[in-house]
């Protein structure tokens, strides 16, 4: 194997020999290309002053031709496999060498590239064995002779100078008679000098290419490396950032199968949603990935840095299945996805994991890994790490900022409504007063009006107070439940009087307590039970017509809870803003454009103190105009849970509703 430099050197050793001697020998030199022989013309010049058989063949590439000036050139084709081929034959008196080489295609895997000259890479021979020279010397006259005829018999002449027609069959092997000349074939020794030359010039061409290979595998790493940052940090969406990293990786590593999954430390299993595949590997995507009863897992955490399997057919932690259910189930992974070498390397930032990285290798034969290949993937699992943690921080941001835009939108409500809600009645109060302060002649009728209209808004005004300090006492958790033992449908019905008491000089909808005697006592604060009752059927009231209807009715769908449901047939609620309504301060028409009163806080104030007995309240409508309906949960008493026959289940079926009609009118 020679490298280009080397293959120059001996060339030119080889011509010098001829322009240092005296003798005429046979020159055949065959080069690849025009452009190579033209570094070389000027000294095959000179030796053809020295001999008249010279002979010099090339491809042509600009005026490159068939010639016989100072000596003979001969242009093969461009598709002749001489194009692949370089060729020198000496033939002398006392000397002969011969170079006779092919070129070898680049090894991409070995960092070469064409571009790189001297990187040019020949197998063949250099010898001083005149026999050789003299059969590639014959084989060259008849190519030769196939491309210029003309030349047939000065080719002859050469024949029968250099090259004996028995090759030795006959006579002394020291020697070879040709043309009565004897000429000695015993000094088959290459100039030690060119040895020693050629000798550095391989090892010097050896260590280039190992330091071309070494920088050309940083170079591949640091490329890869920067390929997934780059990708990486185009996305704050972390499936988009774990999907582009496990494809370039994979790409880059050229391994069967690449997989990335988000785990903790504490977690028992997880789920592959990212995957990079290799053609005709099956693949796991969707799959449930054992943890805790994954010994490699457990030893990456432990160790927290990279393991490497190379074999997974023989490796201790997975060959010990007897009585091992752990090495049992994870045989099984192995031969269900056909991993034959593996790799895992741990996703941690700041000493908390965050996902785990996986190389499988499927066969058909082991792979080792490389402490180069070990070290890219922990790079890049520190890039992807980095990469998560920016983008839960930018999730963390969104959240705040929304947070911070609902608070600034409370801010605004809270003027909004503070501003109508406390002015408008502040100023009725106020015209009131003042008329009785200043007009001492008004009547007692029109004096008992204004009385009456000045405690109306000041009852108003007490109300929103109230709805304040009871929404910051519940959300501040300073409320003192007394949890009790209930009959709800008592409670009902005090919901219902505190109601009609309210608004006893208002004409209200028709409300219908659908609400059976026989039902289990729930566990809840009887007061505060009241209170969601009374705000869920005052805004049912609020936003029904006279000619509407409201029903209360409960039903028990579970042996844990009973639910409550309060519906109207009113304006109803559109299905995107089913969740705002629970909202503090939400009004649908707005805080300054609203046909009703209110403050907006009596649904947030029912979805505390459901929430505060470990309920759920929840709205349903169909739209505007269709009504609205809004239920919530309530536990059920646990010292009557003995028996089943404690719980009926409550429907709502046309004849249940009848027997509670019936027996309220009784």
């Amino acid at each position: 194997m020679y490298f280009k430099a080397s293959l120059t050197a001996l060339s030119h050793a080889m011509e010098d020999q001829v322009l240092a001697g005296s003798e005429q020998p046979l020159v055949i030199a065959s080069f690849q290309r025009e452009r190579f022989y033209r570094q070389e013309a000027q000294r095959y010049r000179r030796i053809a002053q020295k001999s008249n058989q010279v002979y010099v063949l090339a491809a042509p590439e600009t005026d490159f031709k068939h010639r016989s000036q100072d000596y003979e050139t001969i242009a093969f084709d461009a598709d002749d496999p001489l194009t692949k081929e370089w060729h020198l034959i000496v033939l002398g008196k006392s000397y002969a060498s011969c170079l006779i080489c092919q070129e070898k295609s680049p090894n991409r895997n070995q960092g070469m590239t064409t571009d790189m000259d001297n990187n040019r890479r020949f197998e063949g021979i250099w010898t001083f064995d005149r026999q050789v020279a003299q059969q590639a010397a014959n084989i060259l006259l008849k190519t030769i002779v196939d491309y210029r005829p003309e030349l047939a018999e000065k080719a002859q002449q050469a024949r029968d100078r250099y090259i004996p027609s028995d090759f030795l069959q006959d006579g002394d092997p020291q020697t070879q008679e040709v043309d009565n000349t004897t000429w000695d074939v015993t000094n088959n020794n290459p100039d030690p000098f060119v040895q020693r030359l050629v000798t550095y010039l391989q090892a010097g061409q050896y260590k280039l290419i190992k330091a071309n290979r070494s920088l050309s595998a940083k170079e591949h790493k640091e490329r890869l490396i920067n390929s997934v940052t780059t990708a990486i940090r185009l996305s704050l969406d972390p499936d988009e950032i774990l999907q582009v990293a496990v494809q370039k990786l994979g790409e880059g590593l050229g391994v069967c199968r690449c997989l990335v999954y988000r785990c903790k430390e504490t977690d028992t299993t997880a789920t592959i949603e990212h995957e990079f595949l290799n053609q005709g590997i099956p693949s796991i995507k969707g799959q449930t990935w054992p943890l805790q009863e994954n010994p490699l897992f457990q030893e990456v955490v432990e160790l927290r840095d990279a393991l490497t399997i190379d074999n997974a057919t023989n490796d201790p932690r997975l060959s010990n299945g007897k009585g091992n259910p752990s090495a049992q189930s994870l045989q099984t992974l192995v031969h269900s996805c056909s991993i034959l070498s593996w790799m895992l390397v741990p996703i941690f930032y700041s000493g908390r994991l965050l996902g785990m990285l996986e190389l499988h290798h499927c066969g058909p034969k082991p792979i080792s890994w490389k402490e180069e290949d070990v070290a890219l993937v922990n790079a890049i699992a520190t890039q992807i790490g980095v990469a998560l943690i920016q983008a839960e921080a930018y999730a963390n941001l969104q959240d705040l900022n929304e947070q911070l835009e609902a608070l600034d939108r409370t801010r605004s409500n809270l003027v909004a409504i503070t501003g109508h809600e406390l002015r408008t009645p502040l100023s009725t109060i106020q015209v009131c007063l003042e008329s009785l302060a200043t007009e001492p002649d008004m009547s007692p009728e029109l004096r008992q009006v204004m009385l009456n209209t000045a405690l109306q808004d000041a009852e108003r005004m007490r109300k929103l107070v109230q709805d304040f300090l009871t929404l910051s006492q519940l959300e501040s958790g300073r409320v003192e439940w007394n949890i009790e033992a209930l009959d709800l449908h008592e409670c009902v019905e005090l919901s219902l009087s505190n109601v009609r008491a309210r608004h006893k000089e208002t004409p209200l909808p028709n409300i219908e307590n659908l609400v059976m005697e026989e039902l289990p006592l729930v566990k809840a604060d009887g007061e505060w039970l009241v209170e969601v009752l009374a705000k869920l059927l005052d805004n049912a009231c609020k936003f029904t017509s006279e000619e509407g209807k409201i029903t209360i009715e409960v039903s028990c769908h579970s042996p844990h809870h009973l639910e409550v449901t309060v519906a109207d047939t009113g304006r109803g609620i559109e299905p995107k803003r089913l969740e705002t309504v629970f909202d503090r301060f939400y009004q649908e028409e707005g805080a300054l454009r609203r046909s009703t009163g209110g403050t907006g806080l009596g649904l947030a104030i029912c979805r505390q103190i459901v929430s505060g007995w470990g309920g759920h309240i929840w709205a349903e409508s169909q739209g505007k105009d269709h009504g609205s309906q809004f239920h919530f949960t309530i536990p059920i008493y646990v010292d009557q849970m003995s028996s089943e026959s404690a719980y009926p289940t409550i429907t709502r079926s046309p004849q249940g509703r009848q027997r509670a009609r019936g027996k309220r009118q009784k």
